[in-house]
């Protein structure tokens, strides 16, 4: 098996994820639509907090605070 055998199962791997993706997300009703982008920038929201050190510290003294 070559590094081109190796590709091209790749790339048919994806293929397959995009359009199993594109079929769920065609069944979606405007609603959960509605709710699915907003969970999508609420996850973007997360991950750049947790990349921000003084974020990532400041959300586990919050966290802290609300166990006590």
């Amino acid at each position: 098996m070559g590094l081109r055998d190796l590709m091209q199962r790749w790339t048919r791997s994806r293929d397959a994820d995009a359009v199993a993706k594109a079929q769920a997300e065609s069944r979606l009703t405007p609603a959960e639509r509605t709710l699915d982008s907003e969970d999508y920038e609420a996850r973007k929201d997360d991950i750049v907090i947790q990349q921000d050190f003084a974020s990532a510290e400041a959300v586990d003294v919050a966290n802290a605070e609300l166990e006590d």
